[in-house]
């Protein structure tokens, strides 16, 4: 199999047909494979949620356009909520609230010379891309939905 313009161009046409705005290509070579490999086509406006890979570190190699990788801290914090509670109740509600916190942002663009990243394991992070771009992705451990 060849890496090549054409393919490219294909994701890039698939990916303007996606509500999502991005086409992966699975590069691996049976289901069972052990490890994950592809290409993902990412158009402006696709919107990755943030996410990590508790047991793998994840490798990003830009082959086209211009993206930002960004790396963020998970921060909890805990609200008491004492709405609809009757009065004179003891009991207060206690809620976990998770946000995150941008720690590092990575510009990848191969005609800056900005190839590609790594990912460390558990780290939370999305994309932001700016250009139509393609990645390679890869991680450790066979592919879970």
């Amino acid at each position: 199999m060849e890496i090549n313009k054409e393919l490219l161009e294909t994701l890039f046409a698939e990916a303007k047909e996606n509500l999502r705005l991005r086409q992966n290509y699975d590069l691996r070579t049976s289901s069972a494979d052990t490890s994950q490999r592809m290409l993902n086509a990412l158009l402006p406006g696709t919107v990755v949620p943030i996410h990590r890979h508790e047991e793998t570190t994840e490798t990003v190699i830009c082959l086209c356009g211009k993206l930002d990788e960004v790396i963020y801290e998970e921060v909890v914090s805990y609200e008491n909520d004492t709405t609809g509670l009757s009065q004179g109740m003891d009991t207060q509600n206690v809620f976990r609230k998770v946000s995150y916190r941008e720690v590092q942002r990575i510009r990848l663009c191969p005609a800056e010379a900005k190839y590609g990243c790594q990912i460390p394991k558990g780290a939370w992070h999305t994309v932001e891309v700016i250009d139509p771009s393609v990645i390679f992705e890869a991680k450790d451990g066979a592919y879970q939905q």
